[in-house]
């Protein structure tokens, strides 16, 4: 597995898929155009592209260059990294018929493509096992953030305070915390609850 510090941004669920078997980091899917309208889930990557950076991975199609170049416009441009895919002509697996375009996109892209995709981009990064403690779901529960009597209203509290959009599961929540802070960081910003 790899790991990236930064924050992987992704067009759809299928390409989070592909790459959460390959790389060690937050994805955020942008539900492809749907980023143009959601206001909160850009606020989330505005918010992770500050504290952590930003890798955009998109499509080799028409459609992927729009999403990243609204992006990089909504974006600082020192915070975000770019790594293109190659154009590969073909259909992905689980689709009957070929892209528009006629290419594959990031989910039908082999690991080793990807791999040297990330090299080229000139993306650092190292095998890993995680070094660090991690914030989990169990210490969500155990600070009255999941599962328990009144822990969505305490969850949205954090989540207001953290600047972070009020809809976020318990299972996002987990990763875009890993993302922004440590362990420690994390028991101090839950102190004050």
């Amino acid at each position: 597995m790899i790991h990236l510090n930064e924050a992987v941004i992704v067009e759809g669920k299928y390409d989070k898929i592909k790459l959460s078997s390959i790389i060690d980091a937050v994805i955020i899917e942008t539900g492809g155009f749907s980023i143009f309208k959601d206001k909160e889930q850009l606020e989330l990557i505005r918010k992770l592209a500050m504290t952590k950076g930003v890798i955009i991975i998109t499509d080799s199609d028409g459609a992927g260059f729009i999403i990243r170049n609204f992006l990089s416009g909504a974006l600082p441009k020192d915070r975000v990294r770019h790594v293109y895919m190659p154009d590969i002509f073909g259909k992905e697996r689980r689709k009957a018929e070929p892209s528009k375009e006629g290419k594959i996109g990031v989910e039908g892209i082999s690991k080793e493509i990807i791999i040297k995709s990330l090299e080229r981009a000139g993306v650092l990064f190292n095998e890993t096992s995680k070094p660090t403690k991690r914030i989990t779901k169990l210490d969500l529960y155990e600070d009255g953030f999941s599962g328990g009597v009144g822990s969505l209203e305490k969850r949205r509290k954090l989540l207001s305070r953290l600047g972070l959009p009020a809809r976020l599961s318990s299972n996002m929540l987990v990763d875009v915390l890993n993302a922004m802070m440590s362990y420690e960081g994390y028991k101090q910003a839950v102190e004050g609850h």
